[in-house]
C-alpha cells in the first residue's frame, strides 16, 4: 500500500521545516539522507528516517514501492560546494537523478516534485524573469539543475506520473539544521558580530522564506501537476538594499559573482493559488533573535552551518 512520501535530503536545511509540516498534515514520511549534518527531527509514528545515498538506487528501491510521492531535495547545494569537487557534484546532482526518477516511475510512484533553482536563469536584464525566458546557467550547480529539469520532463505522464520542477528563490530563515552560507542568513550573522560584508552589491537576488517554500512543497503533494517548471519567490532585492535592511555598518568588496535576476512567480501563483507570506523583515527578526539568545553554537566557525566546511571536514566522496 502506497502510504508514504519519500523526501530525499529530508534531513537538510529545508527538510527540517518541510517534514514537520507534512506530518502535521497527516502524511507518512520517509526521510532518506546521508545525514552529514545529523538529523534533528523529532520521533513520530508516521516518520521513518533512513541513512542512505541517492546514488544507491538498489537501496532506494526498497522504499519506493510504498511511496506515492517523491520530493527530491537531495543535492550538493550552492555554487562553492559544487565547485569543491566537480566529480562528486556530478555524481549526486546529475548522474543519480535519472536512475532515481526512472526507478520511482517503475516502482509505481505517481508524482515527483523536484527542487530546482532560479539560478538557472544566470544574468538577466529583464525587469521580470518568467519561465518563458531562455535559461543561461553560469555555474555547475545551476547547469545540473537545468539538466535535471529536462530529464524529468521526459518522464511526465498525465495519467500515471505527474511531475514539477520548482525554481526556488534563494531560501532564508531559521531551521534546526541551520545554514549561514545563504545570503540573508549570512548577512544576519555578520550584523550580529559587526559590519555586513558585501561582495559587489548591485546584484539582485530573489528570496523566499524557508516556511513559504516548505508550504509550497506541502501543497504540491495533492495539487494537479503539469510537468512544467515554476518560479517561486517572495521578493527581489539587491544585495546592498538587503544589507541595509539588516544593518547600516557595511563593508563593500569587489565581486566576481555577477549573477543578477528578478524572478516573477506569477505563473505559480495563478496556477496553484498559493502565495508566499513571510517577509524579509520577519526572517531577519527570526534569525537575529536566535543569534541574540545564543541558540546557534559558535555560528561563525561551526562547520555544521556551512556546506563547504562540513564537506571538507568529513572528506565527502
Amino acid at each position: 500500500m502506497r502510504e508514504y512520501i519519500l523526501v530525499t535530503g529530508g534531513a537538510g536545511y529545508v527538510g527540517h521545516r518541510l517534514v514537520p509540516l507534512l506530518l502535521e498534515s497527516g502524511h507518512k514520511v520517509i526521510v532518506y539522507d546521508l545525514m552529514i549534518f545529523g538529523c534533528y527531527l523529532q520521533d513520530h509514528p508516521n516518520l521513518l528516517i533512513i541513512k542512505g545515498d541517492i546514488r544507491n538506487t538498489q537501496m532506494l528501491e526498497m522504499y519506493l514501492p510504498i511511496c506515492h510521492t517523491v520530493i527530491h531535495l537531495a543535492c550538493i547545494s550552492n555554487d562553492p560546494s559544487c565547485d569543491l569537487d566537480s566529480k562528486l557534484t556530478a555524481s549526486i546532482n546529475l548522474v543519480a537523478f535519472d536512475p532515481l526518477v526512472r526507478s520511482a516511475k517503475e516502482c509505481g510512484v505517481t508524482r515527483f516534485i523536484n527542487a530546482s533553482s532560479s539560478s538557472v536563469y544566470g544574468v538577466k536584464k529583464e525587469s521580470e524573469v518568467t519561465e518563458y525566458l531562455k535559461c543561461d546557467p553560469l555555474t555547475l550547480y545551476s547547469k545540473f539543475k537545468l539538466e535535471c529539469e529536462e530529464i524529468l520532463k521526459e518522464y511526465y505522464d498525465e495519467d500515471t506520473f505527474k511531475t514539477i520542477s520548482v525554481r526556488s528563490a534563494t531560501v532564508f530563515g531559521h531551521s534546526i539544521r541551520m545554514r549561514f552560507d545563504t545570503v540573508l542568513n549570512m548577512f544576519c550573522l555578520h550584523a550580529h558580530y559587526g559590519a555586513v560584508t558585501i561582495n559587489g552589491g548591485e546584484q539582485v537576488r530573489p528570496l523566499i522564506h524557508i516556511q513559504d517554500i516548505s508550504e509550497f512543497y506541502r501543497y504540491l503533494v495533492t495539487a494537479d501537476l503539469d510537468g512544467r517548471s515554476y518560479n517561486y519567490g517572495m521578493e527581489n532585492i539587491s544585495l546592498l538594499e538587503l544589507a541595509k535592511k539588516i544593518k547600516d555598518k557595511l563593508i563593500i568588496k569587489d565581486s566576481v559573482d555577477n549573477r543578477s535576476y528578478k524572478i516573477s512567480s506569477m505563473r505559480s501563483k495563478i496556477t496553484f493559488g498559493i502565495y508566499p507570506v513571510w517577509s524579509l523583515d520577519t526572517g531577519i527578526g527570526e534569525i537575529s533573535s536566535k543569534l541574540i539568545s545564543g541558540y546557534y553554537v559558535d555560528p561563525s566557525y561551526n562547520s555544521m552551518y556551512y556546506n563547504v566546511k562540513r564537506m571538507k571536514e568529513i572528506g565527502l566522496t
